[in-house]
Order: C-alpha cells, then structure tokens, then sequence
C-alpha cells in the first residue's frame, strides 16, 4: 500500500500545528500542571487534573503528527492535469434531482481538519468525481441509492466560488470529555520527549 497523498497546504498545516504543540502549548499546559501540582493534594486538585489531561491530549496529537509527517506524500499540481478533476481539485457540482450546488475541494484523509467542503480522496464522491470534466456527469454510489452530480467548475488555484471554512481544533475538547477521561492516560515520557526533539529540529534544518 503506497504512502497517504496529502497537498502542499495540508502539509504545511500539519508542520504549523506541530510547531504550535511544541514550542507554545505544551509549554503553557506543561507548566500548569506543574503550577497546580505544587498546590498539594491532588485528588481535589481540578486544574491539575483538567491540565493534565488536556496535556495528553497534547502529547497524542504530537505522536499522531510526528509519525504523520514522516509518512505522507505530497502530491503538487501537474499542468496535465488541467481541466480534469485529480488530487487537489476544487470541484462546483449539481445535483441532477434538484439543482443542488455543492462546492468540495479532493484532498488527503489528513488535511479535512473538520472542514465539510473538503472531502478525503477515498471518499465515494471524489472516487466518482475523479477523471471527470466540466461538463461531465458522476454517479456516486450511497447507501441510500445512487445519485447523479453534474461537474460545472474545475480549479486547481482556490476559486472565488470556493468559501474556505475555518479550520477545526484537532485537539481541544470541552470540560466534560476532558473530565470523563481516564486519568491513566500516556504523557510522552522523557525519552519520548527527547526522540520528538530531535526530529522536530531535524524537520527544521530539511
């Protein structure tokens, strides 16, 4: 099985969210915990625990993007693939039942960030979509029955038709997940701690 697509942006956002993780909001969180931990009892202790369990969340996510990062490959535009629908392409299609509009962009699994106008290459839609031209007809297979799209704009550069949604925090979660986690959740140990630096900072010199 080859190595997930992923574009240029997406990628690039991925780098950011590590940098951010790394370099201001594990810091933050990290010194929290060791704010409220010196406190006392712990067992009452809320900021410790909210703090030390949003800081897993932290460290999930680092994991998550270090091994990420090292296994994409992004995939740039190819003038060949102009006025065809590929890996990158923002897309305007209508339904053939009732004119409905729809504007996606096709990307990596990787890069939806919670985004609903940006849909995983995998996903049946782009799977009908891909290969097609303006003007062309795709049949997208659901459970609910197949539906016919027509493909009415093709861009490969964000188009103004293209309403970019913002995106969705990875790994922030309300009081109440946080507080009904369990508190046995892993924090990157020292040497875990050490191996990420070292790659992050090679990343930076590449």
């Amino acid at each position: 099985m080859g190595r997930p697509f992923i574009t240029r942006e997406g990628y690039d956002q991925l780098h950011k969210e590590l940098d951010y993780l790394w370099n201001e909001k594990r810091p933050e969180v990290t010194q929290k915990v060791a704010w409220a931990a010196s406190l006392g009892d712990r067992s009452e202790n809320a900021d410790y625990h909210y703090n030390k369990r949003l800081l897993a969340q932290i460290d999930r996510r680092i994991r998550y993007l270090r091994h990420c990062l090292n296994d994409l490959q992004v995939i740039t535009y190819n003038p060949q693939q102009a006025g065809k629908v590929f890996f990158g392409a923002y897309v305007e299609i209508e339904a053939d039942a009732d004119g409905q509009l729809l504007q996606v962009r096709i990307v990596g699994g990787d890069e939806i960030f919670g985004r609903t106008n940006y849909i995983s290459v995998d996903a049946p839609m782009a799977k009908a979509l891909l290969g097609k031209q303006e003007g062309d007809d795709a049949v997208v297979h659901t459970p609910k029955g197949d539906k016919i799209w027509y493909v009415n704009q093709i861009s490969y550069e964000k188009p103004d038709w293209f309403e970019e949604q913002p995106i969705v925090d990875q790994i922030m979660k309300t009081d109440e997940d946080l507080e009904n986690e369990n508190d046995k959740t892993e924090i990157l140990s020292p040497e875990e701690q050490k191996k990420i630096e070292e790659e992050y900072l090679k990343s930076q010199l590449s």
